[in-house]
Formats: structure tokens, sequence, C-alpha cells
């Protein structure tokens, strides 16, 4: 019996009650129950709905691994090379001022150090979005006319929320490799 079915019968739903709750096919929850392992979306919505962890679903098992001083979960990310990651997250600070190119340089350094891992797409994406507002927020104070000394402020203050976001994430990934400010979801 698949884990799928166990768990659905577990619930007391049918393959359409499923159906309906995760907004995922029948047909599909047919083949997940006849061995077919759920991944992205479907694997998500089918944990949700069930209201259970998504690893519960999949048939992959945990590797726990001791170390000398506690045991840790290894996650599944490939070849994660956090001192990497952090050159990726801090390249953008040498060019907080131009703020294409604080987007573009870490792009090229994520393929040059082969890091194409959530992490480091994760970092690119904070960096678009900032690009992105950055901008929308000055000029919005300078059609507020507030004056010269308050653009200034303005201009101080968007570059540094982008050190601090930097730094922020650089302490995290030192830390805990993981990132403090990140989405919900990646732009590339």
């Amino acid at each position: 019996m698949s884990k799928l079915k166990a768990l659905r019968e577990n619930k007391n739903l049918t393959q359409e009650e499923l159906s309906e709750k995760s907004r995922i096919s029948v047909r599909t929850i047919q083949r997940i129950e006849s061995g077919t392992e759920p991944k992205g979306h479907t694997l998500r919505a089918l944990a949700k709905a069930l209201e259970i962890r998504e690893d519960l679903l999949q048939d992959t098992e945990v590797i726990i691994e001791k170390d000398d001083v506690n045991t840790e979960l290894k996650e599944e990310q490939p070849d994660i090379n956090y001192s990497l990651i952090k050159i990726i997250n801090l390249s953008s600070l040498l060019f907080i001022v131009v703020p294409p190119i604080n987007v573009l340089v870490p792009l090229i350094l994520m393929f040059t150090m082969k890091q194409r891992n959530s992490i480091a797409k994760q970092i690119i994406s904070v960096q678009i979005l900032w690009t992105v507002f950055a901008p929308i927020v000055f000029m919005l104070g300078i059609f507020l006319k507030l004056g010269r000394q308050f653009t200034l402020i303005i201009m101080i203050a968007i570059v540094l929320s982008n050190v601090f976001i930097i730094l922020r994430n650089a302490a995290e990934i030192d830390r805990y490799k993981k990132l403090y400010y990140k989405l919900k979801f990646n732009m590339i």
C-alpha cells in the first residue's frame, strides 16, 4: 500500500475528496498511489490537504548523521558551498550604488562558481526585488516635493536598507546555513 493511500484512508477521504481538497486531479492521485513519487507543487498541495509534512509522502529516507557536537538532518541540497554562497551574497555589496550591477555580479558568480541552488537564487531574487523597489521609493520621494534634504535622506535610507539585508543574510548564512531575508518564490 502506498503512503498516500494509507494517509488518505486514515483521514477517511476518497480519491475524489482528496482531489477537491488539494486541487490535484484524481488521475494524478491514482498514479501516486500506484507508485509514482509526488514532487513540487503536487507534493506541497497533497501535504497541505492531508495536513502533514511533505516528507511523510516521499519514499526517500532521511539521512541522519552523528556529529561530535549534535545530531542534525542532512538536507538534500546538491553541492552547496556556503562560503561561495556568502561571497555571492556579499558581491552585491560592492555595487550597491549601481542597482543593475548589484544583481548582475551575483548572477554571474552563481554560474561561474556552479552554485545554482535555491539559496543563490534567493539572494539574486531579493536583489532584483530591491532593485525594482528602490527607484520607485526614490521617485515617490521626489514627487512628494519634500525638499532636497528629504530626498538625500531617502537615498541614504534606500542604500542602507540593502546593506542591512546583505549583511543580515551573510550572518545568517554563517550561523544557520540559510537566509534571513528571502522570498517565497524565485525570480530566476
